[in-house]
């Protein structure tokens, strides 16, 4: 039986998702845009910042990562967790340049006791002090860990599937698909909104694609948050070689996003950066309403400031923090 654009489901098939992308592109657009309007105010884009903690050295092998670190030719620092301090410092930053939500990423395989995840645990408290959503992503975690993130004042944790189940091997060994889905679960069962979406270009194909939005529209709720990435090629990891995506395919994935997760925030990420100006209304006319801010996202390169306040003036949203900082 067919639904209206913008029914919240959890029985989509690969197949239908599928057909949903391959939709003439116009169609899938006009459809996409019809589906965020029911549950979104179109003229709404949320504005985040995204702040690397604890920077490289991680143990996990993903093909896509500088921070790995098993990619020894990358030509990245390694540092240590920030102090608390600094980091609710740079938050209030963000905060002035017009950032409504502040996400933390620490290069860990997992959460562990200790000194660090303390710190962790303040900086969360001191962003949500600030009036800010607070995410963060640390790897996998475990029950009593997510209940010390929520009784802080979380608002999402973020634990990307990446890509599909079936691509996934290729991509990562260092880590399972069911340990993803566990942390998910995890974080879940005590009340933190999930963000969880993957990145495109990386060698898959278009059914793999298909098949992560699978995953995502098969959880109940859906994720509250989806960031749809582009892959940035960096040298010394094994997929620097691989060629950026045309845009019109992250175009595509975010219309895609957002027919099949209609309530979801769909968030243009990584590779926002390699997109013109017109590119990214598209994508934001598609179903996108969210973007980063900031010159970097984590260790790769991200839209300026200053470019940002020009893209929300020529949409007619202009933003006086970000004019009076550029």
């Amino acid at each position: 039986m067919n639904r209206p654009d913008g029914a919240i489901r959890h029985d989509w098939t690969i197949e239908a998702i599928v057909a949903l992308h391959d939709l003439p592109l116009l169609e899938l657009v006009g459809r996409a845009n019809a589906a965020h309007r029911r549950h979104h105010d179109p003229n709404r884009v949320q504005k985040a910042s995204l702040l690397s903690i604890k920077t490289g050295g991680c143990p996990e092998n993903c093909a896509y990562c500088p921070q790995s670190a098993h990619h020894r030719e990358v030509d990245l620092t390694r540092d240590r967790l920030m102090e608390p301090g600094k980091v609710i410092a740079m938050a209030a930053t963000a905060k002035a340049a017009g950032a409504e939500r502040f996400c933390m990423g620490a290069a860990w395989r997992q959460v562990r006791d200790g000194r660090e995840f303390d710190a962790v645990i303040e900086m969360v408290a001191g962003v949500r002090a600030l009036g800010m959503e607070a995410c963060v992503t640390l790897g996998m975690l475990k029950p009593h860990q997510a209940e010390r993130l929520a009784a802080a004042g979380l608002t999402a944790y973020n634990h990307n599937l990446d890509t599909s189940p079936e691509f996934y091997g290729r991509i990562i060994t260092t880590r399972t698909y069911e340990d993803r889905l566990e942390t998910l679960a995890t974080v879940r069962s005590f009340g933190i909104d999930l963000c969880c979406g993957g990145i495109i270009g990386m060698g898959e194909t278009i059914r793999d694609r298909a098949s992560m939005l699978h995953v995502l529209s098969g959880m109940d709720p859906h994720p509250e948050s989806v960031p749809i990435n582009a892959l940035v090629p960096v040298a010394g990891t094994p997929l620097a070689r691989r060629p950026r995506i045309d845009p019109l395919e992250l175009v595509r994935m975010v219309a895609t996003a957002r027919l099949v997760l209609p309530a979801s925030t769909v968030r243009l990420s990584a590779g926002r950066s390699a997109l013109n100006r017109e590119a990214q209304i598209l994508c934001l006319v598609a179903g996108a309403n969210s973007v980063f801010y900031g010159d970097t996202l984590l260790t790769t390169p991200n839209a300026g400031i200053g470019e940002d306040a020009a893209l929300f003036a020529a949409i007619g949203e202009p933003d006086r923090a970000c004019a009076s900082a550029a």
